[in-house]
């Protein structure tokens, strides 16, 4: 008898297959004397559609809503259908007596192993668990040494089809709804909606923002300066006679030192990374997406087992790997990095508990480097990149802390306060090794060095200057600072309770980067240059959709019960039946709404398929018939005006006017187009 072996992706299972001394055999699978390996290509199977409940869904009725089907059924997604018949005859062979789960180790990787055995016809039959956070051969070995029963798991699928069921009934109703009642081609969703209600309100702050001006008062003394503050601490003159009146009153003058303070401070390194601060640096530093950062992350796990397993929200590693941290050095010094790792490697490891935090380690660990050698030729720029920035982070951490002495010196000029600060650096520790990267809100840590001074000694001031400024409004979001809102929603709560309740935030690390490309896809955010912007489109969005979907408390929630669903505190059922009737209350509400869709940015051109205005974005313009929904890019529209059109031009249009003619006769939309999470 043999075990099948199933993986979420061939690259994954090809790799399992060889450690298991397996050889291919087919299409789609390998086998050898013990196991048998085969893979999905992500999702083999998901939920139904609505008309496969009811025909009369076939078409978008605002009649017909809300949607709620008795019981969730599964369907096989047609694309991949034919690697699911592979697997399905796998699992139907009559000398396979086990199934091994090797799917990503996670909520999702679950949901994609079960539902296939389940729709593969597998039942109450014996499942093993795979559980690894690294593509490594000796990780593999020492996971297929210790399969987990699958039941230990089971309470992750059932928070895995409870968010899957959840974000059908939410997002189908939702979506359709906001889309038949304003007659637009509108996506809504739990985690999507209040992300887009967050970069909305940014701009309505710049918008709305009116700058004040004001003055700082600066003494410029030999080596230093100094800024004049008032009794509360504050530098800003916002009075211009004021301002005034104090550089002639100063001008001239010396200053007294009135208090010279001292303090040793010490600055731990930064943690290890999670997906999440990957992606923050990946985009502070070389510009690139969440999606770009996680899609070359995963090539580091997957192809090159380079790296730990990416999808994590932990920051910290378990005792038990403490004995690995060696090796992982020395394959990292073999790749340039040698200078900052000796020092580590001539003495004992013994890293902090900061980062050796068996508590803080749920499903997986920090990401780090492995102990396979590395080959950096074989890496791609964006690949170097992300793994310079993980091996960094990795040897940053087990560097001592930055250590300095915090200098404040207050001097005294006519009975006014000037304060001037610096430090200076005993060890630098960390800081030898990497640098944090800050958020622009973030205030500058001063570095700068201040002279030697003592309590009552005169200091010439050799010039005194007033620096003109105003106010600034608030940045706009870029992927880093977006990533750092979703991951921390709860500033954006005025209920202190509800606010201190929420720790799951919006989306988790593996999907954040899915969703902001679906706001930019739809149209509803532009990325130009760095910054995040929102289109007209998505202002009308936010001002129609209930108010429940704009905020995080829901998303929030839906992911601390979730996380309750895992641990055994919650039950599913009673879950969804909470979703059921919020779905209920969000259509009630957009039926009963008074307010009506307006487009702000129509153009003067008109849709080469169907006669419609077309709507204007930075690089396309759509058309506004949603039922249509035709794009036309730059250089598209260019050879159309100038009457020069390709062959594969003119069967796009034929296409694409069948398809609306199909869309009129049909009066609706399929589901795939507009649904979104």
């Amino acid at each position: 008898m043999k075990s099948l072996v199933l993986a979420e992706k061939p690259s994954v299972g090809k790799d399992l297959g060889r450690v298991l001394k397996c050889r291919p055999r087919g299409r789609g699978f390998m086998e050898g004397d013990k196991y048998v390996v085969t893979w999905a290509l992500g999702h083999l199977v998901t939920l139904a559609e609505p008309e496969v409940y009811d025909a009369k869904f076939k078409r978008w009725n605002l009649e017909y809503l809300p949607m709620m089907p008795d019981k969730m059924k599964l369907k096989v997604i047609k694309q991949t259908s034919q690697q699911f018949r592979t697997v399905k005859s796998l699992l139907q062979r009559k000398d396979i007596s086990e199934v091994i789960i090797a799917t990503d180790a996670g909520r999702e990787g679950e949901l994609v192993a079960r539902w296939t055995i389940m729709l593969g016809g597998w039942k109450n039959k014996p499942m093993k668990r795979l559980w690894i956070s690294s593509q490594t051969d000796s990780a593999i070995k020492d996971g297929f040494a210790n399969l987990k029963p699958a039941s230990n798991y089971d309470s992750l699928f059932h928070a895995a089809v409870g968010r899957a069921e959840a974000d059908w009934l939410v997002g189908l109703n939702v979506t359709r709804a906001l889309t038949c009642k304003f007659d637009a081609r509108l996506n809504a969703g739990r985690v999507q909606t209040p992300t887009l209600a967050l970069i909305v309100n940014r701009e309505n702050e710049i918008v709305k923002f009116d700058p004040v001006k004001f003055w700082k008062l600066n003494a410029i003394c030999s080596g230093f300066t100094a800024s004049r503050q008032d009794s509360k601490g504050n530098d800003r003159i916002f009075e211009k006679d004021r301002a005034d009146s104090l550089l002639a009153k100063l001008k001239g003058k010396d200053a007294i030192v009135t208090s010279v303070t001292r303090k040793s401070r010490s600055e731990s390194a930064p943690l290890a990374y999670d997906l999440t601060e990957l992606q923050r640096d990946a985009n502070r530093r070389y510009g690139m997406s969440a999606k770009d950062t996680l899609r070359c992350t995963q090539t580091l796990y997957e192809r090159f087992k380079l790296v730990t397993y990416p999808r994590t929200d932990s920051r910290y590693i378990t005792k038990d790997m403490i004995p690995t941290l060696k090796q992982r050095l020395q394959q990292v010094a073999k790749a340039g990095y040698n200078g900052k790792v000796q020092p580590l490697l001539q003495k004992e490891l013994n890293p902090s508990a900061r980062f050796v935090n068996d508590a803080k380690v749920s499903d997986h660990h920090a990401i780090i480097p492995t102990e396979i050698p590395v080959h950096l030729n074989l890496l791609s720029n964006d690949e170097k990149k992300i793994y310079d920035l993980i091996v960094k982070r990795f040897i940053t951490v087990l560097y001592p802390p930055y250590k300095y002495e915090q200098v404040i010196i207050l001097l005294e000029i006519e009975k006014e306060i000037f304060r001037a600060t610096g430090r200076i650096v005993k060890d630098l520790g960390w800081r030898a090794v990497s640098s944090i990267m800050k958020d622009e809100d973030d205030e500058e840590v001063p570095t700068r060095s201040i002279p030697e001074l003592v309590k009552g000694q005169i200091v010439k001031v050799n010039d005194l200057k007033l620096v003109a400024s105003q106010t600034k409004p608030p940045s706009r979001y870029n992927e880093a600072t977006l990533l750092t809102a979703m991951e921390n929603p709860g500033k954006f709560i005025e209920d202190e309770e509800l606010r201190d309740s929420i720790k799951g935030g919006l989306g988790t690390p593996a999907t954040r980067a899915d969703i902001i490309e679906k706001l930019i896809k739809g149209y509803y955010v532009e990325r130009i240059g760095k910054e995040m912007i929102p289109t007209a489109k998505a202002f009308e969005l936010i001002r129609l959709v209930p108010e429940t979907l704009k905020h995080p408390e829901l998303t929030a929630n839906w992911e601390k019960r979730l996380g309750k669903i895992i641990t055994g505190e919650e039950d599913k059922q009673r879950f969804i039946a909470d979703i059921k009737q919020s779905t209920i209350d969000l259509i009630s509400k957009i039926k009963s709404s008074q307010l009506k869709f307006e487009i702000t940015n129509m153009s003067k051109e008109k849709c080469p398929i169907c006669g419609k205005p077309m709507m204007k974005f930075t690089n396309k313009l759509v058309c506004s018939d949603r039922k249509c929904g035709h794009e036309t890019g730059a250089e598209k529209k260019i050879g159309m005006r100038t009457g020069r059109k390709s062959r594969k031009d003119h069967q796009m249009d034929k296409r694409l006017l069948n398809q609306y003619g199909k869309q009129k006769k049909n009066q609706g939309e399929t589901l795939g187009d507009l649904f979104d999470i």
